[in-house]
């Protein structure tokens, strides 16, 4: 029973910023609630032997949604419905060109700019996260950032 209270604790306590995460790597708050449901699920199994659990659990969400983006198929079908409303803040003009033009960058990319400076991890835990070398890590933050420098709607917010 202490370990579902501890559990039921951690889960509110953390989910936000863990949903936020999700969110950046999928841009899509339906399919980030998804991924963060499913990698809360796969820690609750492993709970026990857990010793840092923000950290276990941001390494299953990361993983996670690595095995999603390099399947074929991902599980719902484009619509014509419109979209819910976001919660951000839709006065910021920059910041949401901003977050769009790292929506446009691919899967890994966008991992590694979320995770290197929205989570502000340190490239040796990206690399963990990720399950790929330092080098790449460095090698795909700076391809990622020199996208984002070019990007024509972050130059564009930022001209006077």
């Amino acid at each position: 029973m202490a370990d579902r209270t501890i559990f039921q604790d951690f889960v509110v306590s953390r989910s936000d910023r863990l949903l936020r995460t999700a969110y950046l790597l999928t841009r899509d708050w339906g399919v980030a609630e998804d991924l963060l449901q499913e990698s809360l699920a796969k820690a609750w199994f492993a709970w026990a032997g857990i010793d840092e659990p923000e950290a276990y659990v941001r390494k299953v969400l990361v993983t996670t949604y690595t095995s999603w983006w390099r399947r074929r198929w991902r599980r719902e079908l484009p619509s014509d419905d419109l979209p819910e409303a976001t919660s951000y803040d839709e006065t910021d003009g920059a910041r949401q060109e901003l977050w769009q033009a790292v929506g446009r960058l691919p899967a890994r990319q966008r991992a590694v700019i979320v995770l290197r400076f929205y989570e502000d991890l340190p490239v040796s835990e990206v690399a963990r996260l990720l399950g790929c070398h330092e080098g790449t890590v460095k090698s795909q933050s700076a391809k990622a950032l020199d996208k984002l420098r070019v990007d024509e709607a972050i130059v564009r917010e930022l001209r006077p």
